[in-house]
């Protein structure tokens, strides 16, 4: 009986993947798959895709140790698979430094987007306001149409996707001001706790990036702004109404065998059927080149 329920779970398995047209893997030869926070639930659809694992078992299994840190991961050898927002540039070189190679390739679309207390009456910001905002020029609401009140702009920790795509999207070459520790945060759903709490009324504001706010972690007393006019959504990240927007990456090392079940898993995502994997989760998907 043992035998036989273990192989109606491998042909469920393999027919799963064969209507997806994804590779199939056995759960025990499943690669270690890391990356960004924002990047979970489409690492616990892939192994679901791959395996014929249930989500709750794809929960228990997969751990992302954020986005710098899982380069390191790849690079150690302790990773497989990334599924990943564009790291510090620590992370490319100590990859250079420990002479190892990687490859990636872009899968989907987010972007940076701001969040304010609901209580603020400012609905939108222009791009230099938000870099204004950040580079200490502009530190009151009144400056931006609304109350008169000291602006509290949070942060990101060095390091995070969240910051380096600040940096990358919004302030390009302006420096940002010296954010004290405690408005550093290190979990984004920290930052969004903190907009949304009480103690901070309607004077403060932050960042994530779209997808984990619109699909992972949205408190109530929060709101998004819009920027130059235009709100945040899927829709206006693909088509690039909305003004910012950057790719994550699926990554892997150059010398992954090619037969290994991280490479079988990292060209597939590279196709038309795993881009559309990636829409399945929720994001924006890259074109397939």
């Amino acid at each position: 009986m043992k035998k036989m329920i273990a192989l109606l779970t491998v042909a469920l398995m393999l027919m799963s993947c064969a209507l997806a047209d994804c590779p199939a893997i056995d759960p025990k030869d499943y690669p270690t798959v890391d990356g960004s926070t924002a990047t979970l639930p489409l690492s616990y659809l892939l192994m679901e895709t791959a395996t014929g694992t249930d989500a709750e078992t794809a929960r228990e299994l997969i751990q992302h140790h954020k986005t710098t840190e899982s380069f390191y991961a790849l690079v150690d050898g302790s990773a497989d698979l990334l599924l990943v927002y564009e790291p510090s540039q620590d992370a490319w070189d100590y990859a250079a430094e420990e002479g190892v190679e990687l490859e990636y390739q872009a899968i989907g679309w987010d972007a940076p987007v701001f969040l304010i207390n609901d209580g603020n009456p400012v609905e939108s910001l222009t791009g230099d306001e938000i870099v204004g905002i950040y580079s200490g020029e502009i530190t009151n609401w009144s400056q931006v149409g609304g109350e008169d009140l000291p602006i509290v702009a949070y942060q990101r920790v060095e390091n995070s996707g969240s910051q380096v795509m600040m940096r990358a999207q919004v302030m390009k070459d302006v420096p940002m001001t010296d954010a004290p520790t405690e408005l550093r945060t290190t979990e984004m759903g920290e930052l969004v706790d903190a907009i949304a709490s009480y103690r901070n009324t309607a004077n403060s504001i932050g960042y994530s990036v779209y997808y984990y706010i619109d699909n992972m972690y949205m408190q109530a007393g929060v709101k998004l702004l819009a920027v130059d006019g235009v709100a945040p959504s899927n829709a206006a990240i693909a088509s690039g109404e909305y003004p910012y927007r950057q790719p994550f990456y699926a990554v892997i090392r150059a010398d992954a065998p090619a037969d290994s079940p991280a490479r079988r898993l990292y060209d597939w995502l590279a196709t038309a059927e795993g881009r559309a994997l990636v829409e399945q989760a929720g994001y924006v998907a890259a074109e397939v080149e």
